[in-house]
């Protein structure tokens, strides 16, 4: 299998319902005008800040490079996971003049909705050409300008030309569930996790089976996954979560399975069996602690995430941390290949459109994106210092500890496989795992699909609130009765306008489909 070739998989990980946090990441935001003739572009990214001093050093040097190749310096403003979805949104729509470059995504990151309000810059093809040449050419070669458009206009540029993998999934460790009796310590199916965790909870007393933390749905997503063939529609989100569905066997049809059948109700059923077996701390919902690190030390049994992150980080930290520890992956959909490639547009750059130096904000993002010297620090830091380079491959200085040394940058919004290096630390069957998944996963089919949300925001607002209250209870098992609780939940969504919101997007869906030649 040809790298450049290969097919993104990921983040459209679908039915996925929540927006998945654990991820990582610096800075405060200082606005447009520098000091001098230079201004200074500040980018808003998401992760918590670093307190290791990395990311400062590296933008001093960058910041040379910088002023040299895009007339402007760089600064960094991070939206922290903590509440990470209201304090993002609110950043953006604040109009300040604060932000010039604004991370984004059509799948995570609300970038359709965003684009509707009025918070990102039109970019038209003159401006673009002008101030970003380089990531100009290489998106239009591509053809890939149409799926950042809205109502015919340019609101972002694509991470487009970057191999990743963001299915989700549990990480577990091979060698417990060998102890568990699981044949080559290969757990098949979500719900035989119930085996896996109970095995911990009776042999492993300092560890929780699987130490999670905070709105995680994973519970609800991962088995409704493998056990029906819903499609979560990307694009429209009722706070954290995706309401609305197809399925594969009717693609056109919206639907819910918030609202239909009974997969939701078995979800919830495990949840609470979980719960009552003690998976998961019973203060989870409100826990703040570092959970991947407890899986590292060895106090939990399972972790959250997905692909990208266990062949580039779960494998290399396990091994060394845990010793014999057999770490895996047990992706949601493995039971019948119900997950998603990529959005391109699961990474993008989009320029605020109160920031006051649009053409510099372009040119700098031009700089990170193409240029390799500007690309290597942004993302991999200063070399001798954060890393080094053995053989080809992206290495680390004796002594570098991820957890407490890594860069921090999270600039998740321009990679290029161009520029990108092997690391020394990645799994060693990586690419054989990534061939293994681009063989399964299917095609994203709504990727150009741009839902207008004008006519149910009310009713979206409601249902986010019925929302909030029931799913993170039923996540984690609180319900006395779950089929009871989905049953309440269903009437309270319905009273919110759910079914008015499902008929207005379909009557878009079809709308889309008369244009595509798809009915």
């Amino acid at each position: 299998m040809e790298r450049r070739t290969l097919l993104k998989i990921g983040a459209a990980s679908v039915p996925a319902l929540f927006v998945s946090t654990a991820l990582t990441g610096c800075g405060t935001g200082s606005g447009s005008g520098g000091g001098g003739d230079t201004p200074t572009i500040t980018m808003l990214v998401l992760g918590d800040k670093p307190t290791n001093g990395r990311v400062e050093a590296m933008l001093e040097q960058l910041n040379t490079l910088l002023t040299e190749k895009a007339g402007a310096t760089l600064d960094l403003y991070y939206v922290e996971w903590a509440d990470w979805q209201t304090q993002y949104n609110v950043q953006l729509l604040s109009g300040d003049g604060s932000i010039d470059l604004i991370g984004t995504a059509t799948d995570w990151l609300y970038a359709w909705d965003n684009a509707g309000k009025g918070a990102f810059l039109e970019l038209d093809e003159a401006l673009l050409q002008e101030n970003a040449p380089k990531t100009w050419e290489q998106v239009n070669a591509d053809g890939h300008w149409d799926l950042c458009k809205l109502d015919g206009t340019i609101y972002f540029a694509p991470e487009d030309n970057y191999t990743q993998f963001t299915n989700h999934g549990f990480f577990y460790r091979g060698d417990w569930a060998t102890e568990a009796g699981f044949a080559d310590g290969t757990i098949t199916k979500f719900e035989d996790f119930t085996t896996y965790f109970q095995w911990v909870k009776d042999n492993q007393p300092e560890a929780y089976p699987w130490d999670v933390a905070g709105s995680n749905g994973a519970v609800l997503d991962g088995y409704i996954a493998g056990h029906a063939d819903f499609q979560t529609i990307q694009g429209i989100a009722a706070g954290i979560y995706f309401p609305l569905h197809t399925t594969e066997a009717d693609p056109y049809k919206v639907t819910s399975w918030l609202m239909e059948g009974d997969v939701l109700k078995e979800a919830a059923d495990l949840a609470k069996q979980w719960n009552e077996i003690g998976v998961w701390r019973e203060d989870a919902l409100n826990y703040d602690g570092d959970t991947r690190e407890l899986f590292y030390a060895g106090l939990s049994g399972a972790d959250q995430h997905h692909t990208q992150t266990f062949l580039t980080g779960i494998v290399n930290n396990m091994t060394t941390k845990q010793p014999d520890s057999d770490p895996r992956f047990f992706y949601w959909g493995t039971e019948n290949g119900n997950f998603f490639k990529d959005l391109k547009t699961h990474g993008a750059m989009a320029v605020a459109a109160s920031s006051g130096n649009p053409e510099k904000a372009l040119a700098v993002y031009d700089a990170l994106r193409n240029d390799e010297e500007c690309y290597r620090l942004i993302n991999f830091g200063i070399e001798g210092t954060d890393y080094i380079v053995t053989d080809g491959k992206l290495d680390f200085p004796e002594g570098y500890d991820p957890s407490t040394d890594g860069l921090g940058a999270n600039f998740w919004y321009g990679r290029m496989d161009d520029y990108e290096l092997d690391r020394v630390t990645d799994a060693p069957n990586k690419w054989d795992f990534y061939g293994e998944l681009d063989g399964i996963a299917k095609e994203y089919p709504y990727e150009t699909f741009v839902i207008d949300q004008n006519p149910f925001a009310p009713s979206l607002s409601a249902v986010s609130g019925v929302l909030s209250e029931y799913l993170p209870q039923l996540q984690y098992g609180k319900f006395d009765d779950p089929s009871a609780a989905v049953d309440e939940m269903r009437a309270e969504l319905e009273s919110a306008g759910i079914n008015d919101i499902i008929a207005s997007v379909q009557e878009q869906m079809d709308a889309w489909t008369s244009e595509q030649g798809l009915s």
